[in-house]
């Protein structure tokens, strides 16, 4: 394993939490729906939760959290403009369609750190000792939250998106109402709908 690399990875899911906190408070400010106002509410929380699992794998690692790297940075980059993106949209839009943005940044940032987190989990079964104990600690705190902020938002941002064209919704989506917390349950949940309207 390359441990160069491994340590980006951590870089970029540590600065994948820090802008995912921004995104969410962002979202909180173009959210219209009550259910999902609460749903971005807890999830803002457990980000800054996972924010802090991050930092105590890169303090066990004696990793250097405010050192810089060019992967760093473009993550850096993108989460700030899903915050422009969204500032935008509230500024220039109806309500309805600043919620539809917040909604796909959301996407954007979460598919990012389930990303980072899937590969945090390869490396942890490779690797051995230490390392391997870290790793593993750190992805079952968060496996479970970071499947639903996913799949949860993508129903959300699915079904707002029908909704806006006029087609009937099913609000809260599947993915919320079924408990999503896999790929299956959420290919499962988006097949349920027809059933749900």
């Amino acid at each position: 394993m390359k441990n160069e690399q491994v340590a980006e990875l951590l870089y970029q899911a540590l600065e994948t939490e820090k802008g995912g906190i921004q995104v969410y408070e962002a979202a909180l400010e173009c959210v219209i729906n009550v259910d999902l106002k609460k749903e971005w509410e807890e999830y803002l929380e457990q980000t800054r939760n996972h924010e802090r699992i991050v930092l105590e794998v890169m303090e066990a690692l004696a990793l250097d959290p405010e050192m810089e790297t060019p992967g760093r940075l473009v993550v850096r980059h993108i989460g700030e403009s899903l915050v422009e993106a969204m500032e935008m949209a509230l500024d220039d839009g109806p309500p309805e369609a600043a919620q539809l943005v917040a909604c796909e940044c959301v996407v954007e940032a979460e598919t990012k750190d389930h990303l980072n987190w899937e590969l945090i989990h390869e490396v942890a079964e490779k690797a051995k000792g230490d390392l391997k104990q870290t790793l593993m600690n750190a992805y079952d705190q968060v496996e479970d939250e970071e499947d639903e902020h996913l799949y949860h938002t993508t129903g959300w941002c699915r079904e707002l998106w029908i909704e806006s064209l006029g087609m009937p919704a099913v609000l809260p989506p599947p993915e919320e109402e079924q408990e999503v917390k896999t790929a299956i349950g959420a290919a499962r949940a988006k097949k349920a709908r027809k059933q749900m309207l």
